[in-house]
């Protein structure tokens, strides 16, 4: 199997209203790449949420008496803190810094998700950018246009996040659609015959991070990636495959 990732650098900084799916297909036209059937579209959160308006004004929030004692254990804006709660279920871990949170959605992120880098301030108020209300759903309208076109397309929504046992943030799936997010091994043979009891392979985090790599954390402006070559089967199966049980959850 041969596999090629491509940045898709023609894409312009995106802004609230705007039509993401045109903007995809006037970025592809101008990068001189055209879809195929099988690719895959890696699309970074922030320009999802950006279309999306996910943004929220931090003058306009009001601190809770929680939001309050918070601020004060993870020495953070308390306005800050106050989103974060709005947004998650639960806390599950906190330091000087950082909050972890259960996200409303269920992934456990560091402070939500929520996003100062590379956001603007509007009318001179500072903002800040919230994760999309529903990555998978905003994946699945992005296969759907595709589709409209004749086009079997992956969609994955990526963002970054730390991972317990290891230093430093990859990219991993929030949302997708049309790609299967997880694919089980368990029953098949390894090399000597022996039956794999356990094996899952976390195929959308995988083409996730790969993209990153491409992506970039800083000014790199490069917001999505064309993966080629990757084996799958249409599957009705999302992100949210991709989230352990709080139960089976050992740092929890």
């Amino acid at each position: 199997m041969d596999l090629s990732l491509t940045a898709l650098k023609t894409l312009p900084l995106v802004e609230v209203g705007d039509d993401l799916p045109a903007l995809l297909d006037t970025a592809l036209h101008a990068a001189k790449l055209e879809l195929l059937d099988g690719d895959i579209l890696v699309i970074a959160q922030k320009i999802i949420s950006k279309s999306e308006s996910c943004y929220a004004l931090l003058d306009e929030i009001e601190p809770s008496a929680e939001a309050l004692h918070w601020a004060a254990k993870v020495d953070k804006d308390p306005r800050l803190v106050q989103l974060i709660l709005d947004e998650s279920k639960e806390v599950v871990r906190h330091r000087p810094g950082v909050m972890i949170v259960e996200h409303r959605c269920g992934y456990v992120h560091a402070n939500a998700g929520i996003d100062r880098s590379n956001i603007t301030d509007f009318e001179g108020r500072e903002r800040v950018l919230l994760l999309p209300a529903d990555a998978n759903l905003s994946a699945k309208q992005l296969a759907d246009y595709f589709a409209q076109q004749g086009l079997k397309i992956g969609i994955i929504i990526s963002d970054s996040a730390g991972r317990a046992w290891r230093n430093g943030i990859t990219g991993f799936a929030i949302g997708s659609a049309g790609v299967p997010s997880l694919r089980s091994a368990i029953g098949a043979s390894d090399l000597f015959g022996r039956p794999l009891e356990v094996t899952e392979m976390a195929d959308a985090d995988e083409l996730a991070s790969a993209a990153s790599l491409l992506m970039g954390q800083g000014d790199e402006s490069v917001p999505a990636v064309v993966i080629r070559g990757w084996d799958w089967q249409v599957s009705e199966q999302d992100a949210s495959a991709l989230i352990r049980d709080k139960k089976a959850d050992l740092f929890r």
